[in-house]
């Protein structure tokens, strides 16, 4: 076949298919996944090869009842994953954890920490045994929404070709394909911060870690600076650390010695790593948190981190990405049929209010005053309920007053809790 270029290739009849799914990630293999059980058309344009390595390895709960949706439980559940039943936070020695069973939204209460690399490949095979077509090694160039949408892909060998599809879904995560292409990125209300991670040979054996849990700890000078540590199933743990980049300023040499020394500087973790080794070379990820001008026309929809990414503190990513793909293609499903849909009421947002839920935790997270709640010495066991549900994923339940009245509910809790220990200090 001989190689075309972008102007000859709009030239040739282009291929056609119901739905275009940018990026084969979770978000895409489930929309893809979801689709096709419905017996609709798909092709994913997936620009890298799986396995490929990804951050963004605690599950929620909650992303498990997507994988049933998508038909694709069964894979997950036999597959040997790391079983998550929570999340543990750590700070000057005083540790809380959230069972992630005890809470106030039902649903499944367990989930798993994967080695994404993996996890993505599995989530991907196991759409295309359903039927789905996913071509690797192919990236999306240029998109027109004049008419049908019809989007210029070029192959690993130069070779373009133009593909029309009633519909667009991008899920590239941060490759961001259409928010780039459209110019629909616009700056976070978060500040800028910056994560350095690696995988360990973490060789723990202190008898009272919990390779069930994700560990969240806060370092002990700056306390919008934390770590996570993630256990795998394999004697691995996923270590990263995150911070504003000017507060990791005074670090010197490369990224894995900048890692290192900034985990000795915590003397809990410093312990429990004192024998681990980083089996991976160090990366980064930095200006992370960014969202857009619009999710979604009547010609696409932007999923997960495509869309927006808030920040990895309490793992959300992949479970934005599952919500949004399971609400997109709900949307999609109703337009194929020639049913009007409002995708601004119907989409965006519904989605934007449980990502505007774990907004509002992280920016308390940061400012310390949602810290103050987790490490009450003496919470109130309904309102931890509500809390984990969120924590465990659950941000659109808007039954839970913690969702639907995140920013007031919250503020009040942290009020009562700095009242508890300005008595407690009073009376001491």
């Amino acid at each position: 076949m001989s190689k075309l270029t972008a102007s000859q290739a709009s030239s040739h009849t282009p291929e056609t298919v119901e739905v275009a799914i940018i990026g084969a990630g979770p978000a895409g293999a489930i929309a893809a996944s979801l689709l096709q059980r419905q017996g609709r058309s798909v092709r994913v344009l997936e620009k890298q090869h799986f396995p490929r390595f990804s951050i963004g390895e605690s599950l929620l709960p909650c992303c498990m009842q997507f994988l049933e949706e998508a038909g694709m439980l069964e894979a997950v559940n036999g597959a040997g994953f790391q079983f998550k039943n929570g999340a543990a936070f750590r700070r000057d020695g005083q540790t809380t954890q959230f069972n992630f069973t005890d809470k106030f939204t039902p649903g499944p209460g367990t989930t798993f920490q994967v080695q994404r690399a993996g996890f993505d490949k599995l989530l991907a095979d196991t759409a295309q045994s359903q039927g789905v077509e996913i071509r690797y090694g192919e990236t999306v160039e240029q998109i027109d929404l004049d008419g049908t949408p019809t989007l210029t892909v070029r192959n690993e060998q130069g070779q373009s070709y133009r593909l029309e599809a009633q519909y667009v879904l991008d899920a590239s995560g941060f490759g961001r394909v259409l928010p780039k292409l459209l110019g629909l990125e616009r700056p976070s209300n978060l500040p800028p911060r910056m994560a350095i991670f690696t995988h360990i040979e973490d060789k723990i054996d202190a008898a009272d870690f919990d390779r069930n849990k994700i560990l969240i700890s806060v370092h002990p000078q700056q306390k919008d600076i934390w770590y996570w540590l993630i256990p795998f199933s394999n004697g691995r743990c996923s270590l990263g650390v995150v911070a504003e980049p000017q507060l990791l300023a005074h670090l010197e040499g490369s990224l894995e010695e900048k890692l290192l020394a900034i985990v000795k500087e915590d003397p809990e973790l410093r312990a429990l790593l004192a024998n681990a080794s980083p089996v991976q070379e160090c990366g980064t990820l930095q200006g992370y948190s960014v969202n857009v001008t619009q999710l979604a026309t009547d010609k696409f929809a932007l999923l997960g981190n495509a869309g927006e990414f808030l920040d990895p503190v309490f793992s959300s990513g992949v479970t934005i990405a599952m919500q949004s793909a399971s609400m997109a293609v709900k949307c999609v499903l109703k337009q194929l049929d020639g049913q009007a849909v409002d995708w601004q009421a119907e989409y965006a947002a519904p989605l934007m209010q449980g990502v505007d839920t774990f907004r509002t935790y992280v920016q308390a997270w940061y400012d310390g005053s949602f810290q103050e709640v987790i490490f009450h010495p003496d919470p109130n066991p309904k309102i931890k309920q509500m809390i984990c549900s969120i924590l465990a994923g659950y941000a659109w339940d808007t039954n839970n007053p913690f969702v639907s009245e995140s920013s007031r509910r919250l503020n009040t809790v942290i009020e009562i809790c700095r009242q508890s220990q300005a008595e407690a200090a009073e009376a001491s």
